[in-house]
């Protein structure tokens, strides 16, 4: 069996890189990635070694007056802006705006770890089989004395299974082959924020390292780039579902539910996605952004159409946020609020009495706040 995954939003699955500004040189509103090793064979036939160094170490970016021709001759792969606009925003960016994360790649080229795909159904099934006293129990163990490094360990376990009887053992996705480098470009990435205004919210723009612009100024707000798969984009690769754990026998020895199998998973996983797109969207209307409203209702409606056909929709990869991560999504509990402020990277928003979390990563399409990135679509290819 292979799978088969559609980008219905911007995706990027990263391994941990990003470009460097000394790394690239923007072009004709394309992002040319410099190929150093040519460059530093070609210098080291002259005088001008010392200097291209010189810059390396100390400048932010490469000055285009003096090595643009590198970008014209010297670039081992193009991506594209987006929008033509967005090189503007790139020549006043400045700081970690100007570090791209990319999309994860090998030898070949870029592809999708399989293991991207198995963590976002694994986080739909354990926000299927919440039950009560779990969170209780999660707050009791970071209100103790020595709070553990993996506190939610044990509700996973009774929500899965442990070790060997794990549920999600019965199915394993494998890397998908490369895709063509066509298929990628640089997105153009604002956080928003909400804003308290008399007895309602106001959409604001994040700027860095603190404070935010009004929501009508996006433009002065600090941007981030990021190298993602464009919509539409496919990637393929093996599925495997192991039916030996199917067995009646083997079944009631792990004791898993009778009638599990790939359709519970992918239930599960509708699930969790239709809460995350209500929660989305309450927030876009506090917010006031239409647009993107109306692109999560197209995905509603993508939702619905998978339930009958049998596939399902995931939040996956950079970007999602708090809410594509986490196995609990009623964030005004009082018990999961307390279980956050055991943690001080949570303190300073839970203290606003904001909506939590207030903050999301907007993806800009032709300049406009468009959509969320990471939504993706799963189906399995018999």
């Amino acid at each position: 069996m292979r799978y088969r995954l559609t980008c219905l939003t911007p995706l990027l699955v990263g391994d941990g890189r990003k470009l460097s500004p000394i790394d690239y040189m923007v072009w004709k509103d394309h992002v040319n990635v410099l190929d150093q090793w040519r460059i530093f064979r070609l210098l080291a036939k002259g005088p001008r070694l010392e200097s291209y160094l010189t810059q390396l170490k100390n400048a932010e970016k490469l000055d285009f007056a003096s090595w643009g021709g590198f970008a014209q001759n010297f670039a081992g792969r193009r991506v594209p802006f987006e929008n033509a606009a967005y090189s503007a925003y790139w020549n006043r960016a400045a700081g970690e705006s100007l570090h791209i994360p990319t999309f994860a790649s090998g030898a070949s080229g870029q592809y999708l770890p399989g293991t991207a795909i198995k963590g976002a159904l694994r986080t739909g099934m354990v926000f299927s089989q919440w039950r009560d006293g779990m969170l209780q129990d999660v707050l009791g163990r970071v209100k103790g004395d020595r709070p553990p490094r993996r506190p939610a360990e044990s509700v996973e376990e009774q929500a899965l299974g442990g070790g060997g009887s794990n549920r999600m053992r019965f199915v394993s996705a494998g890397d998908s082959g490369v895709v063509a480098t066509g298929e990628f470009k640089i997105y153009l990435l604002r956080t928003s924020t909400l804003q308290p205004r008399g007895g309602n919210f106001a959409l604001g723009w994040k700027q860095s390292p603190r404070g935010a612009v009004d929501g009508a100024r996006p433009d002065e707000s600090t941007p981030t780039f990021a190298e993602m798969a464009s919509p539409g984009t496919t990637f393929r690769g093996d599925w495997d579902e192991k039916s030996f754990f199917l067995q009646t026998e083997v079944r009631k020895s792990l004791r898993w539910p009778e009638g599990f199998n790939r359709a519970k998973i992918f239930e599960a996983a509708n699930v969790y996605a239709a809460g995350c797109l209500a929660l989305q969207r309450q927030y876009a209307s506090q917010a006031g952004m239409g647009l993107l409203d109306r692109n999560l209702d197209e995905l509603e409606q993508r939702l619905a159409a998978a339930r009958e056909k049998g596939t399902c929709l995931l939040s996956m990869g950079w970007g999602g946020g708090l809410l594509a991560k986490s196995a609990w999504l009623d964030t005004s509990n009082a018990d999961y609020r307390n279980i956050l402020q055991q943690f001080a990277i949570y303190n300073r928003a839970l203290a606003t009495n904001l909506p939590f979390p207030k903050t999301r990563r907007i993806v800009f399409l032709d300049n406009r706040p468009a959509t969320l990135p990471g939504w993706v679509e799963l189906a399995i290819e018999e």
